[in-house]
Order: C-alpha cells, then structure tokens, then sequence
C-alpha cells in the first residue's frame, strides 16, 4: 500500500511539473511580446510627440509669437458656454496682444466672419482683433445622438478622436477646453506637449449621477426600466464608477482648473483632486440688458394704498381685490425644453397653487408663462407632451406657451412677471435665474446646484430670492410670494437686482484673467 501510494504521488509530481512547463511555455511567448508591443508603442508615442513639437517650432518660426487655441465644437450655439468663450478670448486678447488665437469649432456651413458676426448679434461682443478657427470635419463623434447606448463613453472616446483631429490640424502652445471635454486634456498634454486649461460648466459624471442610480430613482439620466431593475442597476453603478475613475485621471492633467459654480467645484475637487489647481470663474451673465426693466416703485405704492384703503374700509375681500389680486401675476419661466429643466414640476406645482388660491379666491388672476427654445423635434414633441399635461390637470387656459421669442419680448415678459421659476434639479449654475433678478422678478429656484450655493443667497445679510424641491414646496412659496405686501417683494426684487453685480463680464474677466496668470505669463516671456 505505501508503495503504491508513493507511485500515485510520484506521477501527480510529474502531471504538475508537466503542466508548470506548458503553462511557462505559453506565458513567456506572451510576455516578450507585451513587452515588444509596449516597446512599439512607446516609441510610436515618443515619435508623435516629437513630429507634433517640430510642427509647433515650425509654425512660432513663421509667426512670430505663442498661440492659444480653445477647444469648442459648438462655439455658433448662442448659449451660455459660447458667452464664456468670447468673453475668455476678449479679456485675453486685451491683455497679451503679442499671442495669437485659435478656436476648433466643428461648425459647418458657416465662416469665421459669420460667427464672429453671429457673437456680436447675439451677446454684443466684438473682439479687439482677428482669431483664426479650426474647422473640424468629425463633430458627430461627440454627439449623444451617435451613441444610443453607453452614451458618456461613446461621447467620450469621440472627443479624444476629434482633439487628435484638432491637434493634428493646428499645435498650439496651451490648449484650453471650454466645453468639458475632459479626455481631450492628456492628448494634448502628452501627445503635444502643450500646457493644458479646463473651464468646466458641468462634471461629464458626478457623485449625484451615482447616487440617482443606487438609490434606484427614475430621471432623464436613469431610464425607469434601469432603475426597476437591481442587477442593471448595480451594472451602471460599476459603469459609472469606472467611467468616474478614467474621468478623474484625464481631468487631473489639467495645469489650469476653472470651474463655474461651487457646486461643480465640490465635484470637480472629489474626481480631480486637484485643489492648488483649481478655482471659481462664475460665468459672466449679461445682465446690464435687464437692468434699465423698472421695479415699478411706483405703482407698488399705489398697490400697497389700494390694500390700506380697503383695511380702513374693513372689508377683507375688497382689500384682497384691491391689492395683490388687482393685477395678473405672471409666473414665468425661462429655458430650454429639456427634460432636466423639469417643466413638468412646475405645471404641476403651479395646479396646486391654484388649487390654494381656488379656496381663497385670486385664482383668476393667475397666469404660468414657459419661455424657452426648442432646438429639434424631440424638444417639440416635448412642449406636445406638457401641453396634454395642462388640459389633464385642466389648467390650460391659465398656462401660456412662447417658444423661440425676440430678446426684446422676453424681456417684456419678464418686466411684467412676479416670479420667475426655476426647477432643474443640480443645474451647476443658472444664468436664466441671474436673468430673472436682474429684471426685477422674485426668484423661487431649485434648492440645489449653483441657485442654492451662489445665485439665491443672502446679499449683504438681506433675502434675495427663495427655494424650494417639491411640488408642495414650490406651490408653498409662490403663495407666500402672492401674498407679500408690495413694499416687502420690492425690497427683495431691489437686494437681488444688486446682488447680480458679482456675475457681470467685468467680474468674470477680471477672474479669468487672474486664473491663467501663470500660464500665459510663462508663454509671453
């Protein structure tokens, strides 16, 4: 038995020898050909790097002079983010007239005079001198509609895509990303040896993002059939984690971090960790087309008499219809149909109020005005949906839609609005909300985001608007506003109109050009 045991552990000794070999005769082949293939690949880098950096020493040769080029695939929009980038190149251009300047737009159809015609159109800004642009031919790989599925990492992997597209097409000695494109930051850095800026308007990802998908809640950004589902669910926590990782890692090549809210600075700083590096640059808003909307001082006063002369009168419904019910109030809202904007919480929100106001009387004089821009069909085909919204709660006739209106009937509106209403759930800033109080209406924003930690807060120790997070809430403080006297909403329509100052283009270039010191000093010298 001993031998015959022996002879059992004699042969299992060689079975596993044998297999040891095999297995080192297998593995080795594939290590020397990692390693040959990292060899390959390190030197394909090193010998982009150096033909991109002779490209660059080649072009100063001819011009003369360091360039900075802003990456902005969509710099012909007309929206908020546009406004930053030529606001950044006129501030720039004012104090460093020896560097010259590059934009990659993807725009087609379009020239650099139509777009520079269109900045001056839409925001009043006119650049002191010339700027050369880029035109990209492969936008579409950045556009959420080219990616179904998997959608931030399509977008993702496109970007990295267009910015060799755009590296290739022009090297510049600091490159800044002005849109977000994170995943663009190390191509530039290491392929083109380029010092690197970011001003994020928005996290690509955030620990908010995570949490709506663990916590297993339906939003735009979490399809209901996900959130039903716990393994689906737990596969885009992981997904997001991942994504959140890389995200981080590209972010943190950055020299520069501008970020445009306290709220995108928490985010930045849990996914950057780049403290020393990153600063507030709130976005300049352009207010001073608002300021000259008057508070109507005057006939608050008068409203205010209205309300005394039927107190003395000792009638309740008299001084209720001779005060704050006298006059429509208009409660609008400004901004795009899109599903973050969250309309339907204020149509909601708004037939509670109604239902308040229907036990108290006033309801007549109660009107929701949506203001806002519908860029395809998928954001008409919204407003279809909230208008079916309006006649199921049977409010239609007190809900006004205005799509794609004039500047100047906007502004209109909102000279004659009491509130202005906001309810996008963690919008990083809110420029439509700095609107709002610079024309003078009572702002009720979302509590959360950039309203709650910049915009609507105290001025100066005085109120400046309010907030709130729920159909209640919101319907709770539009009564409250309704129910102010004249003189009370007035003062807190003049603390939020002066407290707009801190987001005007003065503010923001002053802030800008503070930020990047350091690295156009180092360019300049």
């Amino acid at each position: 038995m001993a031998g015959h045991a022996h002879h059992h552990r004699h042969n299992f000794s060689l079975c596993f020898c044998d297999l040891m070999r095999l297995m080192w005769s297998l593995v080795m082949p594939c290590i020397y050909l990692s390693l040959i293939l990292t060899l390959v690949l390190v030197l394909v880098l090193l010998g982009l790097r150096l033909w991109l950096q002779g490209r660059r020493r080649s072009r100063r040769a001819l011009d003369g002079g360091p360039a900075v080029a802003f990456f902005h695939p969509y710099c012909n929009a007309g929206g908020g983010g546009e406004r930053v980038l030529w606001c950044s190149l006129r501030a720039l251009m004012h104090r460093y007239p020896t560097v010259s300047f590059v934009v990659y737009t993807g725009d087609q159809g379009v020239t650099g005079d139509q777009i520079l015609e269109g900045a001056r159109q839409r925001f009043n800004i006119t650049l002191p001198r010339p700027v050369t642009f880029i035109f990209l031919r492969h936008r579409a790989l950045v556009e959420a509609s080219s990616y179904p599925h998997f959608t931030l990492l399509g977008q993702s992997t496109g970007s990295m895509f267009l910015g060799w597209e755009a590296l290739t097409s022009f090297v510049p000695d600091l490159y800044v990303d002005s849109m977000g494109y994170a995943f663009t930051l190390p191509i530039f850095r290491y392929l083109g040896g380029c010092k690197v800026a970011s001003y994020v308007h928005y996290p690509t990802v955030s620990t908010d993002m995570l949490s709506v998908v663990r916590e297993r809640n339906p939003r735009f950004n979490n399809a209901d059939f996900i959130s039903r589902n716990p393994v689906l669910s737990a596969l885009k926590v992981v997904y997001y984690c991942c994504f959140a990782l890389l995200y981080g890692l590209a972010g943190s090549c950055s020299d520069v971090i501008m970020v445009n809210s306290t709220w995108t600075m928490g985010h930045i700083l849990a996914l950057w960790r780049a403290p020393s590096r990153t600063s507030i640059v709130y976005p300049p808003c352009d207010v001073r087309a608002f300021l000259d909307v008057p508070l109507d001082e005057e006939d608050d006063e008068m409203e205010e008499g209205w309300e005394e002369l039927g107190r003395e009168l000792g009638s309740e419904e008299e001084a209720e219809n001779g005060g704050g019910d006298t006059k429509c109030h208009s409660i609008v809202s400004v901004g795009q149909f899109r599903p973050e904007k969250d309309h339907q919480l204020q149509i909601r929100a708004f037939r509670k109020l109604l239902d308040r106001k229907g036990m108290s009387g006033g309801r007549e004089s109660l009107r929701l005005v949506l203001i806002g821009g519908c860029r395809n069909q998928e954001d008409e085909e919204r407003v279809l949906m909230l208008r079916g919204l309006c006649q199921e709660l049977g409010i239609s006739e007190h809900v006004d839609f205005k799509l794609n209106i004039p500047f100047d009937e906007l502004k209109r509106e909102l000279a004659n609005a009491t509130i202005g209403l906001h309810t996008m759930w963690n919008e990083h800033f809110g420029i439509g909300v700095v609107e709002c109080m610079a024309a003078g209406t009572i702002v009720l924003a979302h509590k959360s985001g950039g309203p709650k930690l910049d915009i609507v807060v105290p001025f100066e120790g005085r109120q400046t608007g309010f907030l709130a997070d729920s159909e209640d809430s919101y319907a709770a403080a539009m009564e409250t506003i309704l129910a102010l006297s004249p003189s009370d909403r007035l003062e807190i329509r003049r603390n939020a109109r002066e407290s707009v100052g801190r987001f005007s283009d003065q503010e923001f270039e002053a802030c800008i050009l503070a930020a990047t010191e350091s690295l156009m000093g180092n360019l300049v010298r």
